[in-house]
């Protein structure tokens, strides 16, 4: 059985295809959301803060701690986020590119 390599764009990069799929922003958006709940809740479990501490921490409920470590809630503010990296001892980055 032989397979046939398609021509096109070899190497094209995925970010590539999703701006032509107009997908791009909204996908990145959600990755980086992702990534900083994974972060957040890493970092919790490094330093064995439970989501009721961490909750009192940050002078919030258990139910609003869910929801910032929920990576599909991309309705987190960056106040949210900056306050939690703060209570952990940590900082976050933002950059304009």
């Amino acid at each position: 059985m032989t397979e046939e390599i398609e021509k096109g764009k070899v190497g094209a990069l995925f970010e590539d295809f999703l701006k032509e799929q107009g997908t791009y922003e909204e996908t990145t958006e959600q990755a980086v959301k992702r990534v900083l709940a994974f972060q957040i809740a890493q970092v919790m479990k490094e330093q064995k803060i439970t989501k009721m501490e961490m909750a009192r921490r940050l002078k919030t409920s258990r139910s609003q701690l869910d929801r910032l470590l929920d990576p599909e809630n991309d309705r987190v503010t960056l106040g949210v986020l900056s306050r939690a990296a703060r209570v952990l001892g940590r900082s976050l980055k933002l950059e304009l590119r």
